[in-house]
């Protein structure tokens, strides 16, 4: 894939991040007794884990307040197992991609690109990638468009844990990297990042403050030239340490794959996989 970020969010992430917005997959959690709301979103993506605390929860998910954590981790765990929650979600899931994906669900290319991905995942590594670890370690699905959620899933918490490494490198904290991955417009517009991952906007504009008196921000909140090369050296960093999938692999398997995920992608999103103004437009 060429290390490169865009080609992966524009090919394939859109077809795991779909079960955070799907309302079968909400629907699912909340009938294992999960409360509407946080709840699902933390339990469901840390459940893999194990009945973990909110401290490993924050830690391992990075850019989300651990206030806002806490108020739902591990209360969780009194409300539905792990193991309850991690069959709600596959199930939710399944349900997801079959009304999005309609008659396409059992269609060869859906196949095809999850033998490629499944295999794919083969070049992933363990050490120091606890969210990818704990999903390696769940078993695979038997449907091809389950296994090819799950090998999405697989691959976008490994390069996940490897920016996360990155942002700890390069002196950024979760709320400063998610205020800097806003700058970039390419993530989420602000409104929304805070409304998703719990900040306040008292807590936002102090980070927005601290981060100015670094010169990492301007005074409209842009990146300056010393930001965009700290975000430069992160992505580096984050794909020098994402390659091992697509090295495995190989160029012409992982093209195809590529081509197959974009023309997936491209039927979610047109299918309303994601609600209108939450994500900035590419620039």
């Amino acid at each position: 894939m060429a290390g490169d970020e865009k080609r992966f969010k524009a090919a394939f992430d859109s077809l795991h991040a779909l079960a955070y917005f799907a309302p079968e997959v909400d629907a699912a959690l909340t009938g294992t007794g999960l409360r509407p709301g946080r709840m699902p979103y933390f339990a469901s993506r840390s459940a893999a884990m194990g009945a973990v605390g909110p401290e490993v929860v924050a830690a391992t998910f990075y850019n989300f307040n651990p206030e806002v954590v806490a108020r739902v981790i591990p209360r969780a765990w009194t409300l539905a197992t792990p193991e309850q929650v991690l069959d709600a979600r596959l199930d939710g899931v399944d349900k997801a991609l079959t009304r999005l994906l309609g008659d396409h669900v059992k269609s060869d290319e859906v196949a095809e690109a999850a033998e490629l991905a499944r295999e794919a995942t083969a070049g992933c590594t363990g050490e120091g990638r606890p969210l990818y670890a704990a999903h390696a370690g769940l078993a695979w699905p038997g449907e091809p468009h389950l296994v090819l959620w799950h090998a999405v899933t697989l691959i976008r918490e490994h390069r996940g844990d490897g920016h996360i490494a990155a942002l700890v490198l390069n002196g950024l904290s979760g709320l400063e990297a998610l205020l800097t991955h806003v700058a970039t417009g390419r993530g989420f517009v602000a409104d929304a990042a805070k409304l998703t991952r719990g900040w306040s906007d008292e807590q936002w504009a102090a980070a927005e403050a601290g981060l100015k008196d670094r010169g990492i921000l301007d005074a409209e909140g842009g990146l300056t030239d010393a930001g965009a090369a700290v975000r430069d050296r992160v992505e580096v960093a984050t794909e020098a340490a994402a390659r091992g999938p697509w090295e495995h692999l190989g160029p012409e398997r992982t093209a195809r794959l590529e081509e197959l995920g974009r023309e997936l992608s491209r039927r979610v999103v047109e299918a309303g996989a994601f609600p209108e103004g939450v994500f900035a437009r590419r620039r």
